[in-house]
């Protein structure tokens, strides 16, 4: 009898947790698509819970609501995007084109028709909740800031290129290749051809190796 009343084995536990990670990401994954198809205003629990394909009390047993699941499926969004993009090689041996890659993979991304409407979803949200806006953007920008200015302080450390302020010069890089075609599909215009692209981005990258020169 006192064997029924001790603790799981620990296989049974991590079983649990594997269930508890598949449901969660079942819901999120309908919650996603409600989200792009109805906009967050539009979308109701309701057509997550058919979308998701699990009870409304399923739902509510892993998110309080519809703010919190739009919050944790945008911030899990951008903070896996954040850490797939900037996965940069410290012993490249051009510094230049392992920038250039970066500008391109990061522009290519963000101005997928999916990542607009999410960027524009998450504008209309956090006039209201700007709480929300502030978590969203340490799950995502802040992390891939944060991940571009060690990748320079590490480029620094080694005497490869001199930098005063490592997180400074990540904000100026990704302003000098993203701001602009990000503004443009914001206003609706198509995004630049991939030639085109590759050229900003190459003019973008020399002019900010020509602020932070090479070193040797």
């Amino acid at each position: 009898m006192n064997d029924a009343l001790t603790d799981p084995p620990a296989k049974a536990i991590g079983e649990t947790d594997v269930l508890d990670t598949a449901k969660r990401r079942q819901i999120l994954e309908g919650a996603r698509r409600v989200f792009l198809e109805r906009g967050f205003e539009a979308a109701s629990m309701n057509d997550i819970t058919r979308a998701a394909g699990v009870s409304k009390g399923t739902i509510y047993a892993y998110f309080s609501g519809k703010d919190e699941l739009f919050e944790c499926l945008i911030a899990q969004e951008k903070r896996e995007q954040a850490e797939r993009m900037f996965d940069l090689d410290r012993n490249a041996p051009s510094i230049a084109a392992e920038l250039e890659e970066l500008g391109v993979r990061l522009v290519t991304a963000i101005t997928q028709p999916e990542s607009v409407a999410r960027m524009r979803m998450v504008v209309g949200v956090t006039q209201r909740l700007p709480e929300m806006g502030r978590a969203l953007y340490e799950a995502g920008p802040k992390v891939g800031n944060i991940r571009l200015a060690a990748y320079f302080a590490d480029l620094d450390a080694a005497g490869r290129i001199r930098f005063d302020d490592p997180m400074q010069a990540a904000r100026q890089f990704l302003d000098l290749t993203v701001s602009d075609p990000v503004r443009r599909v914001m206003f609706g215009l198509e995004p630049v051809s991939q030639d085109e692209l590759r050229r900003t981005v190459r003019a973008a990258t020399a002019m900010f190796l020509r602020a932070y020169p090479l070193r040797g």
